[in-house]
């Protein structure tokens, strides 16, 4: 297909050719994420890095843990791990997602990702897990604030938003603490294991206090 004749997904999830002018600029400019290098993001005693296929034993054992595999809904082998860890410069260069390993007191304890990204409208959805072991020195949400204000700062995204189920606490406390205001429940929206949960959404906004 050429270039021309491209099919894009605008406002509203509407597909459009390129042939087809749309009437609003793109809130960050494609290639504006793609011409940085991942950081390294060092604050609030966290230390956000780009994956190493090194840390593949540190994924298997996120996706081992049964809290993890509740809400997470999936498991992985070494083979992929290593797998889901080289999937991300690639998801970097194409400008649809971003993931890193969470490191406290130099060890991986968790991870933190842009699981989607929309730079037309300068949005993305974060994720994260932290380890069992782990759990209980406030991780999460000092990776997340952490993450969000490079979102805001470095990339210049609007807005910032996550899910979790309505039966997950503790996700519920991680997006407070990082100042995720919630917006409402997306009702039997996702697929667990246990079946549809209703979900709650936070979101971030690059202008929040």
């Amino acid at each position: 297909m050429s270039s021309s004749n491209a099919i894009k997904t605008g406002r509203c999830g509407v597909l459009y050719s390129q042939q087809v002018p749309l009437l609003a600029t793109p809130a960050v400019p494609p290639g504006s994420m793609a011409a940085l290098t991942q950081p390294e993001i060092h604050a609030n005693g966290v230390v956000l890095r780009p994956w190493r296929l090194s840390d593949h034993p540190a994924v298997v054992a996120g996706y081992t843990d049964p809290a993890i595999q509740r809400w997470h809904c999936r498991s992985m082998t070494e083979d992929e791990a290593r797998e889901w860890i080289g999937s991300w410069p690639g998801r970097w260069r194409g400008e649809t997602g971003a993931g890193w390993a969470v490191l406290d007191a130099g060890d991986v304890a968790g991870q933190i990702s842009l699981r989607r990204i929309d730079l037309f409208e300068g949005l993305a959805e974060v994720s994260y897990w932290v380890l069992p072991g782990a759990r209980g020195r406030r991780i999460a949400p000092r990776a997340l604030s952490a993450l969000s204000a490079w979102c805001f700062e470095t990339l210049r995204l609007h807005r910032v938003e996550l899910s979790h189920s309505t039966a997950n606490v503790a996700s519920c406390r991680v997006a407070h603490y990082a100042g995720f205001a919630e917006e409402g429940t997306k009702r039997s929206e996702a697929r667990h294991i246990d079946g549809w949960d209703d979900m709650h959404l936070h979101a971030r906004l690059n202008d929040d206090a």
